[in-house]
């Protein structure tokens, strides 16, 4: 197996990272696009977060459903299938609207199977990824990806350059090869999946659909038991519900305060990007110490999100500090929880662990949309904005504060 080998950038590492990096930066330019588009088009917030629902919606019971399914069958298989089905999608998607045929149902209903497609590899990837990574180096490859998924958001800009240029058709076409490069470099991984093996007689049972739902039920009762995920989860639900709103509040705010919107939009949400990227390669070279990391994430929890809270209160190049900030914040952040997280949970338990994390994050993510979608057509948006981001701080003390040994003893342990 790979992640057996001695350091870092095994064979199989170096191929799922470089794939990742071909379909997130193809993702990024197309996913922004669709946005303007579905903005130009509609002139509607309401319509945008509905279009930003559909695409959040399927995450609710797809991961999981797929995530007990995924401690039983090949998730480099579902990896690779669902990119190269991805590919097909957004080909079509850019035929159909190369000749006019667009209408706002046809792109909810796309959007809707896109969700539903990236909610189940989501979680393929996240229970997989860390197979692939050699013991020990768990902070360097979640660093690694955060960095990745943060220079991923430079094709922000290009896509609106370029969406502006020749419209959003050859925008998806590029997407439609991403994602098949990356599929077919994925299918060259050779890490051996032993969780299938030992769960074998399983599948070849007829109460398999009864054994999954077991699995479901199993999945739940393990982030349940464990008090300390259980924390964690709780948290970044509401961290999530805080995410909701702002996906569906920034950009149509920017656009509709300041002249050309959608750039300094991109401005501000470009120092997060670059402030993600400093601290990703910053813990890629140094070692968080153990002993301080549960400090640092329950510290960066509340300041972010009273920083974040209040962004819109201020004027633009303070915003772009602040985004700046809460970008090193949040990725030191993320490096923690994350590493700490999958190295703490048993391989045969991941892909359950993570459809649990996944659904409750996806519900208040859906939440947030909702809620804020609908306030922000009654009241100020900052004003909703900071509202929410209060809430999410109160909730770091209510969750991380207040179960501090059980959320430690993960954070805190050495990987």
């Amino acid at each position: 197996m790979s992640s057996e080998k001695k350091g870092l950038w095994t064979r199989d590492f170096t191929i799922i990272t470089l794939g990742s990096v071909i379909s997130m930066f193809g993702n990024a330019m197309s996913g922004f696009a669709l946005s303007l588009l579905v903005l130009d088009y509609t002139g509607s917030t309401l319509l945008y977060s509905i279009y930003v629902v559909l695409f959040t919606m399927p995450q609710i019971i797809m991961p999981v459903l797929f995530g007990a399914w995924m401690d039983r069958f090949s998730r480099k298989k579902t990896i690779y299938t669902l990119d190269f089905v991805s590919a097909g999608i957004y080909a079509l998607a850019s035929f159909l609207l190369s000749k006019g045929w667009f209408s706002f149902p046809f792109l909810a209903a796309g959007t809707f199977i896109v969700g539903s497609i990236n909610s189940v590899y989501m979680v393929a990837f996240q229970s997989f990824y860390p197979m692939l990574i050699t013991k020990g180096y768990y902070q360097k490859a979640y660093s690694i990806s955060s960095v990745l998924e943060t220079f991923s958001a430079v094709m922000i800009p290009v896509a609106t350059y370029f969406y502006n240029l020749v419209g959003i058709a050859p925008l998806l076409a590029a997407n439609a090869v991403c994602f098949f490069i990356a599929a077919s470099m994925e299918t060259q991984i050779k890490a051996e999946e032993k969780y299938i093996e030992t769960r074998k007689e399983e599948r070849d049972t007829d109460d398999m659909r009864r054994q999954l739902l077991t699995d479901i039920k199993h999945g739940v009762r393990y982030l349940r038991s464990d008090r300390g995920l259980s924390a964690i989860a709780a948290y970044f639900t509401v961290s999530a519900v805080f995410g909701g709103c702002t996906s569906v509040l920034m950009l149509p705010y920017f656009k509709g305060t300041y002249p050309n919107g959608e750039y300094i939009f991109m401005i501000v949400y470009g120092m997060a990007t670059a402030g993600r990227a400093v601290a990703g390669m910053l813990h890629y070279k140094f070692e968080i110490p153990p002993q301080h990391k549960y400090t640092i994430a329950f510290t960066v929890y509340i300041l972010t999100s009273v920083l974040e809270g209040m962004l819109l209160f201020f004027p633009v190049p303070v915003m772009a500090v602040i985004m700046g900030v809460t970008g090193i914040l949040g990725i030191t952040s993320y490096t923690i929880r994350i590493s700490a997280t999958q190295a703490y949970v048993p391989d045969d338990m991941k892909g359950r662990f993570n459809g649990a994390f996944n659904m409750l994050n996806t519900v208040g993510a859906l939440t947030g949309e909702i809620t804020a979608g609908a306030l922000g057509d009654i009241f100020p948006v900052r004003n909703v904005v900071l509202c929410f981001g209060m809430l999410t701080a109160v909730s770091a003390i209510l969750f991380i504060g207040r179960n501090k040994a059980a959320v430690a003893k993960i954070y805190n342990t050495r990987q």
